[in-house]
């Protein structure tokens, strides 16, 4: 945790440096890209590095927060502004992938999200590490998302983003609750163990 800040104000202005409080006292660093998505680079800490460590670290997921949210983290502590550095080169969006309730249908999205590239199927091997359009909360969904994307600890199961964890996400929903028809899958569902 940081010093909490009553006055902060989040800052979506390309090359904004955050640092994040993450789950067991991890700290994680992310830059906003042009698009106003936060991307976050493979690397931790459990002390405040130079925002320039982490940077210089391969991008590891890039997710749309809510601007509010953001916010709400600062002034609470769980986020710390560290500045504007130039936009490091290596946090490009990865394409988005608009999953409609109740169809195994999915629309592809350029990164930035304004263009539509074609539509697929959410078994597309060639989507699988795509994020799925959602916007998530900065206190809430980003310390769990981190350690998700980070991948050393486990993580819990029902943190999503890439298409390929909500595929396991339905899964497991459907095997928890099999009498609930709206977690049922369709009868030409392909496991995410095959895909």
């Amino acid at each position: 945790m940081f010093e909490p800040d009553p006055h902060a104000r989040a800052d979506l202005k390309p090359g904004t440096t955050y640092a994040v409080a993450g789950e067991n006292g991890w700290l994680y660093y992310g830059q906003v890209a042009p698009g106003k998505h936060l991307a976050f680079f493979r690397y931790r800490g459990k002390q405040l590095e130079p925002p320039g460590v982490a940077l210089a670290h391969p991008l590891m997921s890039a997710v749309m927060v809510a601007y509010p949210s953001i916010t709400r983290a600062l002034r609470a502590g769980r986020w710390k502004k560290l500045g504007r550095l130039p936009f490091a080169p290596t946090s490009t969006s990865p394409l988005i992938v608009q999953w409609p309730v109740g169809t195994l249908t999915v629309t592809v999205w350029s990164s930035s999200g304004d263009e539509q590239l074609y539509d697929t199927r959410v078994d597309d091997p060639a989507i699988q590490d795509a994020e799925l359009m959602a916007v998530w909360d900065a206190q809430q969904h980003i310390p769990k998302r981190l350690t998700a994307d980070f991948g050393v600890e486990e993580a819990e199961w029902d943190v999503g983003g890439p298409i390929r964890r909500e595929r396991r996400i339905r899964e497991e929903l459907a095997r928890r609750f099999p009498d609930q028809p709206w977690h049922q899958l369709p009868d030409d569902w392909v496991p995410t163990n095959v895909a």
